[in-house]
C-alpha cells in the first residue's frame, strides 16, 4: 500500500514539476523574445519600419500638407516684406543688401519646404546610426539561457521539493508569468507608440518648416526640429535601458534561491518597462523640446 502511495505522490510531483517548468519556460521565452526585438525596432527609420505606412504618410504630406505649407510661406514672406518696408521708412532707406537678404531668405524658405522629408529623415538616420553603434558597444547579452536556467533550477531545487511546495511555486510562477506577459505587451505599446508619434511628426513636417523664414514664427519650426531630434535620441536612450537590463539579468543567480531569482527577473523587467516609458520625456528634456 505504501509503495502505491509513493508512486502516486511521485506522479503528482512530476506533474507539478512539469507545470512549474512550463510556466518558467514561457516566462523566460517571452522576455527573451520581446527584449531581443527592442534593438531591432528602435534602429529602424520611418521608411524601413513599415513601408506601407511610410508611403501613406509621404503621400498625405505631399498632397495635403505641402499646399498648406505653401500658404504659410506666402504669409510669412509677405509679413517679412511688410516689416522691412515699415522699418526702412517706406523703402526710402532700403538698399540692395536688404533686398538681397530678403530674396535669399525666400529661397531658403522654399528650399526647406521642398526638401522637408529629406531633412527630417536625415535626423532619424542619425538616430538610427546612434542606436546601431550603441548596440555594438553595449556588452553582454539581454538573452536568458532558458535551457540552462531551467536545468539548474530543476537539479538544485525543484527535484527536492515536496507537493505542497511545488503547488505554491506553481501558483507563484503562473502569477509571475502572467505579469511578464503584461510587461511584454507594455513594451510593445511603448515601441509602437513611439513609431506612431514619429509618423505623426513626419506627416506635418512641411508646415513648421515653412515658418523658419521668420524670426517670430520661426520658434514653431525650431521647436518642431527639437521634437524630431528628441524622438531620434529616444531610441539611443532605449538602447541604454536595454544594456542596463542586460547587466542586471546576467548577475542573477538561480542556484542560490529560486524564489529570489524569479522575482528578481520580474522586478528588473518592470524596471525596464518603467525606464522605457521615461525615455520620451528624458529625450525631450535633453533636446529642449516642448
Amino acid at each position: 500500500m505504501g509503495a502505491i502511495i509513493d508512486k502516486i505522490s511521485e506522479f503528482i510531483k512530476e506533474m507539478l514539476q512539469g507545470w512549474v517548468l512550463s510556466n518558467l519556460d514561457n516566462m523566460f521565452t517571452d522576455v527573451n523574445t520581446k527584449v531581443g526585438s527592442i534593438a531591432g525596432e528602435v534602429s529602424k527609420t520611418p521608411s524601413t519600419w513599415n513601408a506601407g505606412i511610410f508611403n501613406m504618410i509621404k503621400n498625405l504630406s505631399d498632397t495635403v500638407v505641402v499646399p498648406i505649407a505653401g500658404m504659410v510661406i506666402t504669409f510669412v514672406l509677405c509679413y517679412e516684406l511688410i516689416n522691412m518696408v515699415i522699418e526702412k521708412n517706406n523703402m526710402h532707406d532700403i538698399g540692395s543688401t536688404q533686398l538681397f537678404q530678403y530674396l535669399f531668405k525666400a529661397c531658403i524658405a522654399v528650399t526647406l519646404v521642398s526638401h522637408t522629408s529629406d531633412f527630417v529623415l536625415g535626423i532619424f538616420d542619425i538616430g538610427s546610426h546612434l542606436v546601431t553603434s550603441a548596440g555594438g558597444v553595449i556588452s553582454g547579452s539581454t538573452s536568458i539561457n532558458v535551457e540552462g536556467t531551467l536545468k539548474t533550477m530543476f537539479n538544485n531545487q525543484l527535484s527536492t521539493m515536496e507537493i505542497g511546495e511545488l503547488i505554491g511555486l506553481g501558483l507563484e510562477t503562473m502569477l509571475v508569468s502572467f505579469a511578464m506577459k503584461i510587461m511584454s505587451v507594455l513594451i510593445t505599446v511603448i515601441l509602437y507608440g513611439r513609431m506612431i508619434e514619429v509618423y505623426c511628426y513626419v506627416s506635418i513636417a512641411p508646415i513648421p518648416f515653412a515658418t523658419l523664414g521668420n524670426r517670430e514664427w520661426g520658434t514653431v519650426g525650431s521647436n518642431y526640429i527639437k521634437g524630431v531630434a528628441a524622438l531620434a535620441v529616444q531610441g539611443f536612450f532605449i538602447m541604454i535601458c536595454v544594456g542596463i537590463y542586460a547587466v542586471l539579468v546576467s548577475g542573477i543567480s538561480v542556484a542560490a534561491n529560486l524564489h529570489t531569482a524569479l522575482w528578481s527577473v520580474m522586478a528588473y523587467t518592470v524596471i525596464l518597462c518603467f525606464s522605457l516609458f521615461k525615455t520620451g520625456s528624458l529625450a525631450k528634456s535633453v533636446m529642449g523640446a516642448h
